[in-house]
């Protein structure tokens, strides 16, 4: 009979197996989209080119995922609206990151009213739903706008890694090591390198595998409701629109934009997962 001490380490070796093999898994499967987003539109045709003679014109070995209603290459609109959502969350995310860390950091390095005004800040973007700034920000700028939606996406990102890098600063910084840096007089940029940066990277990493699924999802369902960009971008969320009214006779024009959203969310949310249980 196996005893609880062998068998609980058996599991833990056999789960410590599987979170490798599950990120390296992850890591394929993103950069297999990631080459398909960058060499994609180089080599394929013009996803905005009609050709009303090839009207839902099924697969072929040529256009592997057929013809639009327009008679588009829809394997061209893939490529081009996934590398729109990777490049457009990418730069929200960034964004939102660097802010969201020089606000945490300052926050807990000079408390006082620094603390108080960032907080206050930070409340007041807790308090409204994500897709509710990001809509009042396109509100404010022309309809599909590119730069609005990612403005509106950065601004509804930055208070998570505020509130989070704000509260681990706070422990590092009154850490011993912290206290021993100051005495001996080495300067803020050694307490930031040395000892802020290297306990906020696995959370930032975290952090950002999930805006990066949060930034896709939320791009793609305002181009869902047809609030987001504007036809005839390819983009994810709107093609899936697009292609609803023809699913019972051309259903390869939903189920490709809605593969790359589910293999983008689930390559993500496993390196987080990862990141987590690392």
């Amino acid at each position: 009979m196996t005893s609880p001490l062998l068998a609980t380490a058996a599991d833990t070796a056999t789960g410590g197996r599987r979170r490798p093999l599950a990120r390296r898994t992850a890591i394929a499967g993103l950069g297999v989209l990631v080459a398909f987003a960058l060499v994609g539109p180089l080599v394929l045709a013009d996803p905005a080119a009609q050709d009303l003679d090839r009207y839902l014109q099924g697969p072929t070995l040529l256009e592997p995922l057929g013809r639009d209603e327009y008679g588009r290459s829809v394997v061209a609109r893939v490529a081009h609206a996934t590398r729109l959502s990777l490049l457009l969350a990418s730069a929200c995310v960034a964004t939102a990151l660097l802010l969201g860390t020089a606000a945490g950091i300052a926050s807990a390095w000079f408390g006082g009213w620094v603390d108080a005004v960032l907080r206050a800040v930070s409340e007041a973007f807790v308090a409204l739903p994500a897709l509710l700034v990001v809509l009042l920000v396109s509100a404010l700028a022309s309809g599909g706008s590119l730069w609005a939606l990612y403005l509106g996406l950065a601004l509804a990102q930055w208070v998570e890694y505020f509130r989070v890098v704000r509260a681990r600063s706070a422990l590092v910084m009154g850490s011993a090591a912290v206290e021993a840096s100051r005495l001996l007089e080495l300067g803020p940029g050694h307490i930031v390198r040395r000892h802020l940066l290297p306990d906020l990277r696995p959370v930032l990493v975290t952090l950002a595998s999930l805006g990066m699924v949060t930034s896709i999802l939320a791009m793609s369902t305002l181009g869902f409701v047809k609030v987001g960009l504007q036809p005839p971008r390819a983009e994810l969320g709107l093609m899936i629109t697009e292609a609803f009214p023809f699913y019972d006779v051309a259903p390869w024009l939903s189920i490709a934009p809605i593969a790359v959203l589910f293999v983008l969310t689930i390559c993500f949310l496993t390196l987080r997962d990862s990141e987590e249980t690392a």
